[in-house]
């Protein structure tokens, strides 16, 4: 086994040598970006189930919300989102093309998006904007919903 850093010195880097270590997860070609591999995903799915039990226990129902979120949405969650602004992944286009010389793909110039998408899971606005349709008095809370 490798030596792992001290959990009390770094524990984000300790977390990271460890969930590979443990044959977990490795890194991927998309920078950023792991694969969990099945022995790290049957544990997920275990930590799932349980969750899934005890939440429904409570009267939870599970939903999902848009991964893209519309720049503009984005915009209002301005004032906490500072520290990773910069990290988000943008999608400006629809459409990919062959290049001219059918050896490559390419964007299609011609699909832009009206407006840019910004990749941001569990985005409180695009759920807040959801739950302003779900609730049009106080007989529609509470609202009981568990994303994963």
């Amino acid at each position: 086994m490798a030596k792992l850093t001290k959990r009390s010195e770094d524990y984000s880097k300790w977390y990271n040598e460890l969930v590979v270590e443990a044959d977990l997860a490795e890194n991927s070609g998309v920078r950023g970006s792991m694969v969990i591999k099945p022995y790290g995903y049957a544990i997920w799915e275990k930590i799932q189930q349980e969750l899934d039990r005890r939440f429904k226990e409570t009267g939870h129902e599970n939903a999902y919300f848009p991964l893209f979120i519309p720049k503009s949405y984005f915009s209002k969650e301005a004032s906490h989102v500072d520290g990773f602004a910069k990290e988000r992944a943008v999608v400006t286009h629809y459409r990919l093309k062959n290049s001219e010389d059918g050896k490559s793909i390419e964007v299609d110039e011609n699909a832009k998006l009206e407006e840019e998408l910004v990749v941001r899971p569990t985005s409180e606005t695009i759920i807040w904007d959801t739950y302003r349709k779900w609730i049009q008095s106080y007989r529609d809370l509470p609202i009981l919903v568990n994303q994963w």
